[in-house]
């Protein structure tokens, strides 16, 4: 396979591991477990996978052999730094046997389910190390959650003599992976199943998970363009670009390439949901930042706006949730139907204070609010042009003021969405090391006789040689929550917390960086050079754990 001169010389970057998983490696189990909330629910949906303590890999004098073949999913959206869960795990379970062997199901769970294989062998692992995507074995969206797919999946398990099989994926996907493991567990199969938080979208951390991988790579490589835009923005001073950035759930990353790059403004949705703030007010907030620098000659400017903002605004969200029950109990009959007559049946539907939200929305926006939801039952909001929506109400906000003689400036809006721009970057170091600490833990779980549990890699502002790495059991992060009209056990999200360091720091410069050019370009993800530039860590992780 060709590559590039920078691709040749990552595939030989050797990933370092903490001293846990060094060498030798022990369990050190700690306290029972139980999850963030909704005790007696969850306790009672996962009996066999409930309660268990949490567990810390630590250096033993004692040699761990292990026969075990293990099968890998790469499950949800691509994350920079899913090759390496897989080479750690790879380098990991021959080193417990080398007879072992690895399997990885193609495109996703959907591979399991139907039985598309094929054995991971060194000659294609060594192609993939530090690389980003997923194609070694390509992901897939496939929900498992029923039993006549546990059933298949164990078919092909059986046939392949698999003693257990690795989930990488973010909540969505690690929630399947516990149901998985609690239906082998139940029905004593014999087969475990771990899983590897991932997610670029930042929203899978806990006290247990300092961060899900990707979130570093992928936050740098949109911080890149940002300040590239910001540069752009400083030269020619005549447009306000409006970026979009991905987080359906949290605005970890808008939040995050703030800190990096310090935007003109940041819209977080966690803060517009405490504030119960509407559309039209965050509209006026953005056109007072921009009529303020217009009246001292700057008719220009960077705003970042998260992918969910528009889930966030309280009235739109309560309007999601009865379209979601709407179109999980009725979606048969809805989505045969015409624009026209989609729009008519909604507003049939609907209460009378949600009927109002919906009839006030921007025609294209209340059709993509009614579009078929994603495999878990979301809004599609990538599909939801918020940047372009907010920009046009700006100009028309920003056109009534001057009739008012409250503006005299000039409004130009450039648009971008950075999305799948991140998420197949290489790897930085850090998620390099991240992400081979956690395939290598997988593997030291299932050689420990563990099921249900999620790898993590703890203290990662310290160098390498000091993380700590163990698992989690999934039960502990889930809670119930509504999804497609019912309650289900999900993981808990983790949204940006309005106390903590990272948003109170945005909120400390946040009129500073309105008013002033104080642009930042971080550049690109640096592979070689000075550790300082080399293996820093996110503002967000460092103020997080100063």
């Amino acid at each position: 396979m060709e590559k590039s001169v920078l691709q040749e010389a990552r595939i030989h970057y050797l990933p370092q591991l903490p001293k846990g998983l060094q060498g030798n490696v022990k369990v050190k189990e700690g306290a029972p477990t139980q999850s963030v909330d909704n005790q007696e629910e969850i306790k009672k949906l996962f009996p066999n996978t409930y309660g268990m303590p949490m567990v810390e890999f630590v250096p033993s004098e004692v040699a761990l052999e292990k026969k075990m073949n293990v099968g890998v999913i790469l499950s949800g959206g691509q994350a920079p730094g899913g090759h390496n869960v897989i080479t750690g795990l790879f380098d990991a379970v021959k080193r417990l046997n080398p007879e072992n062997k690895l399997y990885g199901f193609i495109l996703g769970p959907g591979g399991l389910v139907n039985h598309n294989y094929m054995e991971l062998t060194e000659e294609i692992v060594d192609e993939y190390r530090n690389m980003g995507g997923f194609d070694m074995i390509g992901s897939g969206r496939t929900k498992l959650e029923k039993e006549d797919q546990f059933e298949k999946g164990l078919e092909i398990i059986r046939k392949l003599d698999i003693n257990a099989i690795v989930i990488i994926g973010g909540d969505d996907s690690n929630t399947n992976a516990c149901v998985l493991a609690e239906y082998y567990a139940a029905k004593n199969y014999g087969v475990q199943v771990i899983g590897c938080p991932k997610t670029i979208d930042g929203d899978l951390k806990n006290e247990q998970i300092e961060t899900s991988f990707g979130f570093d790579t992928a936050t740098k490589t949109y911080s890149e363009l940002i300040g590239n835009i910001e540069g752009d923005c400083n030269s020619a001073r005549k447009y306000w670009h409006f970026v979009k950035l991905m987080g359906r759930s949290a605005s970890h990353i808008a939040l995050e390439c703030a800190l990096q790059c310090q935007p003109n403004i940041c819209l977080v949705s966690e803060e517009v949901k405490a504030k119960n703030m509407t559309l039209n007010q965050i509209v006026d907030e953005l056109c007072e930042v921009i009529a303020w620098r217009a009246s001292h000659g700057m008719n220009y400017g960077v705003a970042l706006v998260p992918e969910g903002l528009i889930e966030f605004i309280p009235s739109i969200g309560k309007l999601i949730e009865e379209l979601n029950d709407l179109l999980a109990n009725h979606g048969s009959e809805y989505m045969g139907l015409d624009d026209e007559a989609q729009r008519a049946y909604v507003l049939a539907h609907l209460s009378d204070e949600n009927k109002q939200t919906f009839a006030t929305l921007p025609a294209d926006v209340a059709h993509q609010l009614s579009l078929e939801r994603d495999p878990h039952g979301n809004v599609q909001v990538s599909l939801i042009e918020t940047e372009k929506l907010l920009s046009d109400m700006c100009d028309a906000r920003l056109a009534e003021w001057a009739k008012e003689g409250k503006y005299t400036g000039k409004f130009a809006a450039q648009h971008h969405f950075f999305g799948y721009e991140g998420r197949c970057a290489m790897p930085s170091n850090f998620d390099a090391n991240y992400c081979y600490a956690l395939g290598t833990s997988a593997a030291m779980l299932i050689a420990n006789d563990k099921t249900g549990y999620m790898a993590i890699v703890k203290n990662t502002t310290k160098p390498t040689d000091e993380w700590t790495a163990g698992g989690v059991p999934i039960t502990m992060m889930m809670n119930m929550e509504r999804r497609n009209g019912e309650m289900k056990p999900v993981i808990r999200k983790a949204l940006v917390d309005l106390n903590g360091k990272p948003f109170k720091t945005l909120v400390e410069h946040r009129e500073s960086w309105a008013k002033d050019t104080c642009f930042i370009n971080p550049g690109p993800i640096q592979y070689f050079g000075p550790t300082e530039i080399c293996n820093s860590t996110t503002k967000t992780l460092a103020l997080e754990n100063e």
